[in-house]
């Protein structure tokens, strides 16, 4: 006579396994690069300007920002209160970015908030050559509005290019 049992997975098991998907499985790196022709047209223009997505799904307004290219994306350093950065914290992360005029070339994106001082650095260094009329200007309240929280980075890295 042959007993039916049931197989049960014990939770020592299952955790062994579950830990074992996670610490194998390489994460998943973005394959999406710049064409040529926006790679060119990033490093002509002076601003891009961006459309966030609204809760409707739909694209905000297209609003003028000083912006450097770095790590395959688009970096603007922007105060914490805009439509832009409140959108991307309530999970709304897609976006538009126009180069160079409000009817130039554009491209889809992902938006992410990202603090790090290293890449805050290259931005004051991209920023002094770029706008150099600009910059002195601007320049303390950038460093201040880094320092006290109230700016922070936002990487537009390309979608699906």
């Amino acid at each position: 006579m042959r007993l039916h049992t049931r197989f049960h997975w014990s939770p020592w098991v299952l955790l062994a396994v579950l830990s074992g998907t996670f610490f194998f499985v390489a994460p998943q790196q973005s394959a999406a690069e710049f064409a040529p022709e926006l790679q060119q047209a990033l490093d002509s223009s002076k601003y891009v300007y961006i459309q966030s997505e609204r809760k409707s799904g739909a694209f905000g307004s297209k609003a003028e920002i000083w912006f450097f290219r770095h790590d395959g994306a688009v970096w603007v350093g922007t105060p914490v209160s805009t439509y832009r950065v409140r959108r991307i914290q309530a999970g709304r992360t897609k976006a538009k970015v126009w180069i160079g005029s409000r009817d130039g070339q554009s491209f889809e994106a992902t938006g992410s908030l990202v603090k790090d001082e290293a890449v805050n650095e290259l931005m004051y260094k991209s920023f002094a050559q770029k706008y150099p009329d600009g910059w002195p200007t601007y320049e303390e309240g950038f460093r201040s509005g880094f320092a006290d929280g109230s700016r922070t980075l936002v990487r537009y890295d390309p979608a699906g290019m």
